[in-house]
């Protein structure tokens, strides 16, 4: 089922510097490592929405829109903000985005089932996913009423680490538990992906 409640965003505006060039086109299998994640979650929202100053290829996907981030350097709380701020511009009705990481391709889609029932909760204004006891700071469920709060803090009180600025708000965790690796293996290094490919065989 599909939640037109929840903005589905992929940042991928990252320098890749430790893997030594765009991680969003390197291919993982028949797939590039953006594809793997859009797969996932194109079934699962009605738009899908990219920050990334990167050329990136979305032929193979419908309802994809392509933002660059509203500051440079700012990192992915700069990502979160501008997805915010494309939300307001554009007088979507979104009241949540759900944020994912560009190269984490194994993830279950099964967190947006949770996302769905905290947002019934109503005892946040931010999640994140937590497993193997590690907070993924990027996996996260972001109410729009935090985009002032947010501006603010990137423009005036120089946050740039999603996790500071999270501990500041006050941030829920959703926890997973894995059943046979981390779901949530990202890949930041060409060992990474060496890494990736055997899980891959195994997936």
């Amino acid at each position: 089922m599909k939640d037109n409640n929840i903005l589905a965003v992929v940042l991928a505006g990252g320098k890749s510097k430790r893997f030594g060039e765009d991680k969003n086109q390197t291919k993982l299998g028949d797939k590039t490592l953006l594809e793997h994640v859009l797969l996932k979650i194109s079934n699962r929202y009605e738009e899908i929405l990219i920050v990334s100053s990167h050329s990136i290829d979305t032929k193979k996907i419908k309802n994809v829109t392509i933002i660059p981030d509203c500051f440079d350097d700012f990192g992915p709380l700069a990502g979160v903000l501008s997805a915010m701020k494309w939300v307001k511009e554009n007088q979507k009705s979104y009241q949540w985005i759900a944020t994912y990481p560009s190269d984490t391709p194994f993830f279950e889609t099964s967190i947006i089932d949770e996302y769905q029932k905290r947002i019934k909760l109503k005892d946040s204004l931010l999640y994140f996913v937590k497993s193997n006891n590690k907070r993924h700071n990027i996996f996260g469920l972001w109410s729009i009423e935090l985009l002032k709060p947010l501006e603010n803090d990137l423009i005036n009180n120089n946050f740039r680490k999603v996790e500071d600025w999270a501990n500041k708000i006050g941030v829920k965790t959703i926890d997973i538990e894995p059943k046979k690796f981390d779901p949530f293996f990202n890949i930041n290094t060409k060992e990474d992906l060496e890494e990736a490919k055997k899980i891959l065989k195994k997936y």
